[in-house]
């Protein structure tokens, strides 16, 4: 039995150490008093309940720490907690050591994770507006809020305890702690966007200084009432534990990941790392410092990525981050008693935290002025810094144990970081929008391109195979000197052990490697295609790069602006099916170009090069009708100028819809391609009168094994002849047509290229177009009108009732 004897400071708990046998129901005994299974309960239940709550808050825009913090306050004493039976049960005292050894040994490791994770070098090599911004929050905020807290010292009644803390809770507001950021701008999606950046590297600067201002800090309080010496020694002892880590640690790191002895980082070397762990926590502990100072700065020095990245990530990363962490928030929570706070002390810290959080702004808006960055991008890092996260609760936890904060001020400060994170979370989306970096009010299209302008396309690998595939397509599109094409190979690598991509850069004129996702990632994986790639694009202007992704990113549309306006080609595995859970929605809703998806069934992989087989590839287009399936005629229509292709366009007309004007344009815009094409045997137009989507489906299984290459837009105006289609459709990245073409069922060997025109601010740009003589108009079509000149009279660009996002 445990004896509970407490005062108005502490609670002594006194256990038998004989009676933690094991009880269960059947011996009619309570499970709950083994330590054992009263953990396993807890933890149990405060993940459950996390995991429910997080996904209802972020329904609302909010991020997971609100949620994981929400928990313990839900099991604390401002709740559940304040009942007997319930907070005796699930969570009493006597069981409180367990779990906060556990939150607290989950914490290290959270810390190490993230700080593993973390490019420090890229982070320090910056532009001066981080290290500008940097500096100025970490000034502005360190002399104004606290400046001000001894001013309401002096002149606003407060309790003693509350006096004696608020300069510490100003100072508190100077921190602008990057792993709190950083977890921040990872919910928000936000980590790999020029504003997420930049935030990262300004907060890294103002961590640096917050960060060595926490230590000595604490150092003083430890020593308060002692000597200089012993001052010094304190201060001296950390720096003897970061030479420790970087000098001795982090190059036997390196060395067994070196010299693994079996070609990868095996488990003797993840071993010694969590070793290491645990030392550099002890030995922070042994200098009177927090122990997870050691495991930060280890992992700052560990190298990111692979190898010992990806397979620390592979470890650690599921049990910290979506176990361990969640446990320690809500302890942390449960600590925190809402009751305790009284309305004096409530305004007082809430003036204070105000001021600061607009200072913060400020600060961040004043060298943004200098260097013109735009005022709303200066209000969103001015935000993203206010953002608060474990960091802070950890620094806040260790006060209240050192006496400097009272149950109070800990509950005030828990409950100003989940306001703050909950105010700023929704409020950063609603007021910014990372895609809008990527749109642009140029046309980047095929079909609006001039006749003989260069084509410029960004090539997205994602598996060897499709190389050959991709360099035919390549060649089919029909490079010369007076029309070239410019390509960017882009090889997609999944990448764990970063938070941030990665971006390198290869020579065109040497082989291709790239690493591996996996944890064996000491080897390379060869591109074995690359002189193929470099002997059939001759005639182009090629530049070959390899960015290494998380998956979360691999689709970014940041992928596409590196070169400027493009039509870019995504290639699947082979069979007809996407490969999941790479997704192209991401894509296709913020792409600046046009894009396309390519289903490579293999047909065009039989051969490294046309030129080289001087084979015939048939292609064709099944023209429904749209800006997507216009798109996918302007392409066809570069692709039939080659020798070696032969084009059909396949358009599917609607029984006893002739009068309308949407069939209308459609004839415009074919007879247009129709007058260039004339003489050219290789280019074909069919027209296949169907009267719903039965004989639709049907026409296309007729005719489709008479061609290697099948193109079709992504998204159509509605008609009956997709009635019925749209129930069975599955990927909706590849539109109704799309899918049913790509679907294993469809028994083709085919390979499909589903296309989809730019959206300009997400609307569809399309033409109106009278048909236009070709004496008077071969050099100059619609297409050809660059978009800030007038157009004729005769070519009108229009939005109208059918376009879609």
């Amino acid at each position: 039995m445990a004896a509970v004897s407490g005062n108005a400071n502490k609670t002594l708990v006194c256990q038998n150490p004989h009676s933690y046998g094991h009880k269960d129901i059947w011996h009619l005994g309570n499970p709950f008093d083994s330590p054992t299974c009263l953990l396993f309960m807890q933890a149990s239940l405060i993940t459950v309940v996390t995991q429910f709550l997080d996904i209802c808050l972020r329904q609302l825009g909010q991020s997971s720490l609100v949620s994981q913090i929400l928990v313990g306050v839900m099991f604390g004493p401002s709740f559940l907690g304040n009942k007997k039976i319930l907070g005796q049960t699930l969570f009493p005292v006597k069981g409180s050591v367990v779990l906060e050894t556990t939150a607290s040994f989950g914490l290290m490791f959270f810390y190490f994770v993230w700080c593993v994770k973390m490019d420090l070098a890229t982070l320090l090599k910056t532009e001066k507006l981080a290290i500008t911004i940097g500096i100025s929050v970490f000034t502005l905020t360190l002399v104004i809020p606290t400046g001000l807290s001894f001013v309401l010292k002096k002149y606003v009644p407060m309790d003693t305890s509350l006096s004696n803390a608020l300069p510490f809770l100003a100072i508190s507001q100077t921190l602008t702690v990057f792993i709190s950021i950083a977890v921040l701008l990872t919910d928000l999606k936000f980590l790999n966007t020029d504003i997420g950046r930049l935030t990262m590297s300004a907060a890294m600067f103002a961590d640096i200084a917050g960060f060595s201002l926490t230590m000595i800090m604490f150092a003083i309080l430890q020593n308060k009432g002692g000597s200089i010496v012993t001052l010094v020694g304190i201060i001296l002892s950390m720096v003897v534990l970061l030479l420790i880590i970087v000098f001795v640690m982090r190059p036997t790191i390196i060395w067994m990941v070196e010299h693994p002895g079996g070609g990868s980082v095996n488990e003797l070397c993840i071993v010694c790392i969590f070793l290491f762990v645990l030392l550099s926590g002890l030995m922070s502990e042994l200098i009177g410092q927090h122990f997870a100072m050691g495991p930060i700065l280890l992992g700052l020095s560990v190298p990111e990525g692979p190898p010992i990245g990806t397979a620390l990530m592979s470890k650690l990363e599921t049990i910290s981050l979506a176990f361990l962490y969640p446990i320690y928030l809500a302890v942390n929570g449960m600590q925190t008693d809402f009751f305790k706070i009284d309305f004096q002390s409530l305004w007082v810290v809430c003036f204070i935290l105000i001021v600061a959080f607009f200072v913060k702004i400020g600060a961040v808006m004043l060298p943004g002025y200098y260097y013109n960055l735009p005022m709303k991008e200066c209000c969103v890092v001015g935000l993203l810094l206010n953002g608060r996260g474990i960091a802070e609760i950890s620094m806040y936890n260790l006060w209240m144990g050192t006496k400097l904060l009272s149950e109070q001020e800990y509950a005030l400060m828990v409950a100003s970081i989940v306001v703050i994170n909950a105010i700023i979370a929704p409020l950063i989306k609603f007021i910014y929008d990372p895609s809008e970096q990527y749109e642009t009010g140029r046309r980047c299209t095929i079909q609006h391109n001039r006749r003989e302008s260069e084509l410029r396309v960004m090539v997205c690998i994602q598996n060897n195979e499709n190389i050959p595939t991709l360099l035919n397509l390549l060649e089919a599109s029909y490079a010369s000197e007076e029309s070239t094409i410019a390509v960017t190979a882009l090889v997609l690598v999944e990448l764990h052990g970063r938070a941030r991509p990665m971006l390198v850069a290869n020579h065109p004129t040497k082989a291709l490697f790239v690493q591996p996702h996996a944890t064996q990632a000491t080897s390379t994986m060869p591109l074995g295609n690359t002189p193929f790639i470099m002997k059939a694009t001759s005639p182009f202007s090629l530049s070959l790069q390899s960015q290494p992704l998380t998956l979360s990113t691999m689709m970014s549309a940041e992928c596409l602006s590196k070169v400027g306006p493009t039509f870019s080609s995504c290639p699947s595995t082979r069979g007809g099916r996407l490969m999941p859970p790479l997704r192209f929605l991401i894509v296709l809703e913020r792409a600046p170009c046009s894009v396309g998806i390519l289903v490579d069934r293999g047909i065009l992989s039989t051969s490294p090069s046309l030129f080289m087989a001087r084979a015939t590839f048939s292609v064709a287009v099944f023209f429904i009708g749209g800006a997507d399936d216009a798109e996918s005629l302007a392409y066809a229509s570069r692709m039939a100028r080659h020798e070696c292709v032969c084009v059909t366009i396949v358009r599917f007309l609607l029984f006893g819809d002739e009068n309308t004007k949407d069939r209308k344009r459609d004839s415009d815009l074919i007879d247009e391609y129709r007058c260039y094409n004339v003489g050219n045997r290789r280019f074909e137009i069919l027209e296949e009168v169907v009267k719903d989507g039965i004989e639709m489906s049907t026409c296309i299984r007729r005719l489709i094994d008479y061609f290697d290459l099948v193109m079709v837009g992504r998204e159509h105006p509605d008609s009956v002849m997709f009635q019925g289609h749209d129930q069975w459709s599955e990927c909706q990245e590849l539109g109704i047509i799309g899918d049913m073409l790509a679907s294993p069922d469809f028994l083709t060997k085919a390979s499909v290229l589903v296309v989809q025109q730019q959206r300009i601010r997400g609307r569809v740009i399309k033409s109106n177009i009278n048909a236009i003589p070709l004496s008077n108009h071969k050099d100059q079509l619609l297409h050809d009108v660059p978009i800030h000149e007038t157009l004729s009279p005769s070519c009108t660009i229009s939005v109208d009732k059918y376009d879609k996002v």
